[in-house]
């Protein structure tokens, strides 16, 4: 332990707010402290129940760690380490395994705890920069990160490098490679027949929640309440919250007259219709699923970044990445969702990312 003892004096010397995370075979992965916080803290309404990023089964949890980089894997486990190649070419459940394997509750990243990050972002004007233009940003000119693939000749994955501005809080502080880089799946949502379904709260984190796609944890989401119902397993739950493809735009509805496939469009545009009440979005923005136009303040973008929303709405299910890849250019970014992956997608620009609760 003495060289890992060494090295958390190092890390604690350069980021004090970072923690090194041990699993059951004391392997580190270093990650970052998310505090819990309330709807009303990042959103515009009144409401002051605590996010569900932060309610695990029931039970109000401080805060959960993410792994300040994107995961690697090594042995059947999950790690968050600095300068390494992201891990990739592999599907939902080998992601949720490997964290798993580790003990204790490590876990993919959620859909839940991708959200509260991402509205903390956007509330604080600090969504990220990335590598989404074959090693840089879009918006940046110089700025190169340390490359660990090739795409042809330009450069694809990079090793959890690059300026502070691609850190979520832009600090040396902050989780890396939010926006680009490789897309992460994230656990607890996805869409079947277009209905979103969601696995309550913050509960797909708990190391014995089943994900797999016929768990009875699957609900899907009330239109009129909120609530979370039984779905009847083809899509087309009475009453439930779905995604119809309506004048170029992704819209709530409960209803889905344009089965189109995959199709997108600006995540700032995403849409509820009137069936959709008032508790239904407030759950689909908390989960960063739909934009909160109300909300104002300094450094606030009403663009959400021109980041993107890509939907299949065609399929028995399809399950979430975020952030965007490499080649995702201005539509990569913290709020950007494609649900358009079954979970057995192994490309070389999805990956993943470490979480854990104590």
């Amino acid at each position: 332990m003495a060289n890992f003892d060494m090295a958390e004096l190092a890390l604690k010397s350069v980021c004090p707010n970072n923690a090194m995370k041990y699993d059951d075979k004391e392997m580190p992965s270093i990650m970052v402290f998310i505090p819990k916080f309330r709807l009303c803290d990042v959103l515009s309404t009144a409401d002051t129940s605590v996010h569900p990023a932060f309610r695990v089964n029931g039970v109000e949890i401080d805060g959960f760690w993410v792994g300040k980089y994107q995961t690697s894997h090594y042995n059947g486990r999950a790690y968050s380490l600095p300068g390494e190649n992201p891990a990739n070419t592999a599907g939902l459940d080998t992601f949720v395994s490997y964290n798993r394997a580790k003990g204790g509750k490590f876990h993919e990243i959620t859909c839940a705890e991708w959200a509260a990050i991402a509205l903390w972002c956007h509330k604080a004007g600090k969504e990220p920069y990335g590598n989404n233009n074959y090693g840089k940003d879009t918006r940046e000119s110089l700025y190169r990160a340390i490359p660990t693939s090739k795409d042809n000749d330009k450069t694809g994955r990079v090793a959890g490098t690059g300026p502070v501005t691609w850190s979520h809080d832009g600090t040396l502080e902050g989780i890396w490679d939010l926006n680009g880089n490789v897309w992460e799946w994230c656990a607890g949502l996805r869409l079947v027949k277009g209905e979103v379904q969601v696995i309550a709260d913050n509960n797909a984190a708990a190391p014995t929640c089943d994900m797999s796609a016929s768990s009875a944890a699957w609900k899907a989401i009330s239109a009129a309440t909120g609530e979370l119902v039984a779905p009847d397993g083809n899509g087309t739950t009475q009453g439930t919250v779905k995604l119809d493809f309506i004048s170029g735009k992704w819209t709530y509805s409960t209803t889905i007259a344009h089965t189109t496939g995959a199709n997108g469009c600006s995540f700032k545009d995403v849409a509820c219709d009137s069936s959709v009440g008032a508790a239904a979005k407030l759950l689909l923005q908390a989960l960063a699923m739909l934009p909160d136009a109300a909300l104002t303040g300094d450094g606030i973008d009403a663009t959400y970044g021109g980041d993107y929303f890509y939907i299949n709405n065609a399929e028995a299910e399809r399950c979430l990445i975020r952030g965007g890849s490499w080649g995702s250019g201005g539509s990569a970014g913290v709020f950007y969702s494609s649900l358009g992956s079954p979970r057995s997608n192994a490309y070389g620009d999805v990956g993943g990312r470490s979480a854990f609760y104590e």
